[in-house]
């Protein structure tokens, strides 16, 4: 009888130390603006590790990787230890590093989200030392002009090498002709590696989905069209209906 009561005893005190919890980490996610789903959500958009690995098994994009990163530790960073994976992450890395340089400089709240960012797309395991991505980042902003063209040139290689470009290229469809929910349908059809692309390169932590509407300044607008003209991303339907999201502050 006595060990009945005490069970029923540990039982309701767990049910309230439960229920607790549960509403503890109710309220946290709230006044965090839902941190651990912004977590999710970017493991959700970024190439996963295994993606990257399987990217870099083309001879070519790897040939490619190497040679910019051996050009750019000699010139930028020549104490810079980081593998061929990770500089190709940072290399995905560069039309948001340029999407935030577009005004002129990063702000603190730019550069922290950049920085997680990094720390998302490297291949991990750096608790104890520095994260190789978030490190050479600081060396491609300094000096971002003048190797902007060049990362370009890589992911593009990247992309035609994964993408089957002929399925995706429209250039006579005018994109305001096609509705939004047109929009949503053509990025359901639309090659998956090629959304995982645009995605690592334009998704933001406050907007989940490519169709959604957003605000942003016109040099970063302007900057985003130019970014995608140098990676002919500019060719193809889904970006230019992409640009049509934007609303200019």
């Amino acid at each position: 009888m006595n060990n009945k009561f005490s069970h029923t005893i540990i039982f309701r005190i767990a049910i309230i130390a439960f229920n607790t919890l549960a509403n503890y980490l109710n309220k946290y996610l709230k006044s965090t603006n839902n941190l651990l789903n912004l977590d999710y959500l970017y493991l959700c958009f970024m190439f996963t590790e295994n993606e990257i690995a399987a990217i870099l098994e083309d001879p070519e994009i790897l040939e490619a990787v190497q040679h910019l990163k051996n050009n750019f530790r000699k010139k930028e960073a020549p104490f810079l230890e980081i593998s061929d994976h990770d500089f190709f992450c940072l290399t995905l890395m560069m039309p948001s590093i340029s999407i935030a340089l577009a005004s002129g400089s990063i702000s603190l709240m730019e550069e922290m989200a950049l920085n997680k960012k990094a720390r998302k797309v490297s291949k991990g395991g750096y608790f104890l030392k520095k994260d190789p991505v978030v490190y050479a980042m600081k060396f491609l902003i300094g000096n971002a002009g003048v190797w902007e063209n060049k990362f370009y040139k890589i992911i593009v290689i990247a992309m035609k090498k994964t993408i089957d470009f002929e399925k995706i290229v429209d250039g006579q469809t005018e994109a305001s002709k096609i509705s939004e929910s047109e929009f949503k349908k053509l990025l359901m059809n639309a090659p998956y590696i090629f959304i995982r692309f645009i995605h690592s390169f334009f998704w933001d932590e406050t907007h989940e989905d490519l169709s959604e509407r957003r605000r942003i300044s016109k040099v970063e607008l302007e900057k985003i069209k130019d970014i995608g003209n140098q990676l002919e991303l500019s060719k193809t339907l889904v970006f230019r209906k992409f640009l049509d999201t934007f609303d200019v502050k």
